[in-house]
């Protein structure tokens, strides 16, 4: 977080809307509900609100969160105020510590003990109490340890490792003399067993303090019957919370970088496949109402409430984690996708310095809206992070030190003093352009490894100092240039957007429109699928520029009298993520051969599988094209003699040069 700052762009104004909210909000209200459950003095300050309420159950998580927040921010910007502040709140907690442990009623079982609310709700799950009674306790204490570890890494709080530390004793103590079955019995409980990534917290509290403890405690998180299910790549994931269960993989990375238990790692791969793509909606949400639905279940669960924010927030993590095991591009590819199209686009585009203004539920059903606010919820926390953060996967290094990685083209400045490097990127992302990369100081040779995006199709230009590389660039690779680098030296990259479309697993005529990595909305408040038909007027190119026309704004286009927009746009309008692709009969141009354009059992049409070939050189070409396609479908019995002459016909009389 202090390597790397954020050029000017949409990201830098979408953080430095919430750090307006890091700076402004009263350290003293997030403190209010520690403060009173210690028999502190409140300071007269009332509590957020949400679910971060006085007598609220899961009080306390709003606050973990909000130390993350403060803590990025800090990183990011160095300013004395936000330490200042983090300071401030890391030794009321402190305080609120040695009181319950001193003072408290009841006491605690250990005087690691730290929350919002009495340990009554520890000792109820243990005896397996259900949500509403209870909410998450384990849920509330990996945000607090989460917030306190961050503040001691990313700021340099010494005092907020200690109070962590004896946290993580305080969970050993309670979870360490349970039967394995009683555990794995409490984390299968519907929301009051959900714990968040306590196994990943404490794995990393573990590697800052050596204390055994407390990677004993971290493994007592395991969630066996679903662990080894996906150790085993058995997808069992339907009808499951899905943000009760992803950071529980993240830990479990973690866990295997600490034993070496390959089932850990296994799982954590395994379960990343089955979300992203079976489980995944365009903008890169997982999720119906917080729940898993069926392998493929996309079109057939579209509605206002998709794509927990918080979900989201937790794939990144996780799939960063991958990365660092195994630098496939695949997880870069979602990783921009998510961060782009789901984060991103989670911010409402105003500023507030009393709420965070973010999304929980991001419908993807027809005619909805974005819901913002969330003060005190879940999706509120991890919202707060999610803006302070962008920066965080724009370079990786290699362990060894000789390899840089580039995987996403935002503006942004790496400082990198082991290698005496500091890189300026400077890019329009998510707009169109071309990405600049200046070493403006430092020299050596150094592997520069360019992330080649997969909707890269239309090509990847490199030159170094003017003079174009000819190094292969795939889609869904990564380019490397290896050289000795000097000060001066510079990098462009071209990537050329292009309009396309992606089709929902469970059903294909249900799609949805991107221009390169950046979904594209249709601004309408009706309430059914729009009804889209495209295929009418390609030309030999057969791209959906033919179709779909430049509004006038940057990434803004027109199509069917509609205004196509940017999702990262974050407004009030009702929009259509998906629309119903229509395309009836095999229509060339003007050319209508009145054939059904019939798909075959993988429910592409024969329009869908022609222009899948294109662009075509020439209108012979085109004619060959259709006259092979159209003796398949013959052959399939996807037409008759008389339909295939009359595709063919209309294949000739078709003009589709301009």
């Amino acid at each position: 977080m202090d390597q790397v700052t954020l050029g000017t762009g949409v990201f830098r104004t979408k953080r430095d809307l919430m750090l307006d909210y890091a700076r402004s909000y009263p350290a003293d209200r997030i403190l209010a509900v520690f403060r009173a459950n210690a028999g502190l003095d409140t300071r007269g300050a009332r509590p957020p609100g949400g679910w971060e309420t006085s007598d609220g159950n899961l009080r306390g998580h709003f606050g973990g969160h909000f130390l993350t927040l403060v803590a990025q921010a800090y990183a990011d910007t160095r300013e004395a105020t936000l330490k200042s502040k983090l300071d401030y709140m890391v030794g009321a907690l402190g305080e609120c510590q040695k009181a319950l442990a001193e003072n408290g009623s009841p006491k605690p079982s250990h005087p690691g003990f730290l929350a919002a609310y009495p340990e009554t709700q520890f000792i109820l799950l243990e005896s397996y109490t259900t949500y509403p009674t209870i909410w998450a306790p384990y849920y509330t204490c990996h945000k607090i340890l989460r917030g306190l570890l961050d503040a001691h890494t990313l700021a340099g709080n010494e005092q907020a490792l200690t109070i962590a530390s004896q946290m993580g004793d305080w969970v050993h103590s309670r979870l360490s003399r349970l039967p394995k079955a009683q555990l794995e019995r409490m984390w299968s409980i519907y929301i009051a067993g959900e714990y968040g990534g306590m196994n990943e917290v404490l794995t990393d509290l573990y590697a800052l303090t050596g204390r055994e403890e407390h990677l004993a405690a971290a493994r007592c998180f395991d969630n066996t019957a679903l662990l080894d299910a996906c150790a085993e790549d058995r997808d069992i994931l339907a009808g499951r919370h899905a943000n009760q269960h992803i950071p529980q993989f993240t830990g479990y990375l973690r866990l295997f970088d600490h034993t070496g238990d390959a089932t850990y790692a296994d799982a954590a791969r395994n379960f990343w496949g089955m979300v992203v793509g079976p489980r995944s909606y365009s903008l890169g949400g997982t999720g119906q109402g917080e729940m898993f639905r069926a392998r493929n279940a996309v079109a057939a669960t579209l509605d206002d409430k998709n794509a927990e924010t918080c979900a989201t927030y937790n794939m990144l993590k996780l799939t960063r984690q991958l990365f660092f095991h195994e630098p496939d591009p695949a997880y870069m590819d979602y990783y921009e996708r998510g961060l782009t199209n789901h984060i991103l686009a989670s911010r409402r585009d105003v500023r507030s310095t009393t709420s965070p203004e973010v999304t929980y539920f991001v419908g993807m059903g027809p005619g909805v809206v974005r819901g913002y606010d969330n003060t005190g919820t879940c999706c509120g926390g991890t919202g707060m992070e999610n803006h302070t953060k962008y920066q965080d996967s724009v370079y990786f290094r290699s362990a060894d030190g000789n390899a840089l990685y580039v995987n996403l083209y935002l503006a942004s400045t790496l400082r990198w003093p082991e290698r005496g490097f500091v890189v300026e990127q400077t890019s329009d992302y998510p707009a169109e352009g071309v990405r600049t990369l200046t070493f403006r100081e430092g020299n050596g040779r150094l592997d520069l490894k360019l992330r080649v995006p997969s909707w890269a199709t239309g090509g990847f230009t490199v030159t170094v100092n003017g003079v174009r590389q000819r190094a292969k660039a795939d889609p869904g690779s990564y380019l490397t240039l290896s050289r000795v680098w000097r000060r001066g030296d510079q990098v462009r990259v071209s990537a050329p957007y292009s309009l396309r479309i992606e089709r929902a697993l469970d059903d294909p005529t249900v799609q949805s429109v991107f221009h390169g990595p950046v979904l594209l909305v249709a601004r309408s408040a009706e309430q059914t699928f729009r009804t889209f038909s495209f295929y009418k007027d390609f030309t030999l190119r057969g791209d959906l520029a033919a179709a779909i026309r430049p509004e006038g704004r940057p990434m803004h286009f027109t199509t069917h009298g509609l205004i196509l927009a940017p999702f990262y746009v974050a407004d009030d309008t009702r929009y259509h993520a998906y629309f119903r692709r229509s395309e009836p009969v095999v229509v060339f141009g003007t050319a209508d051969s009145g054939v059904p354009n019939r798909a075959r059992g993988d429910g592409l049409t024969f329009l869908d599988v022609l222009w899948e070939q294109a662009p075509f050189a020439t209108s012979g070409a085109f004619v060959q094209a259709v006259r092979a396609l159209a003796d398949r479908w013959l052959s399939e019995a996807l037409f008759t003699r008389a339909e295939r002459d009359r595709v063919v016909a209309a294949a000739l009389e078709a003009d589709l040069r301009r």
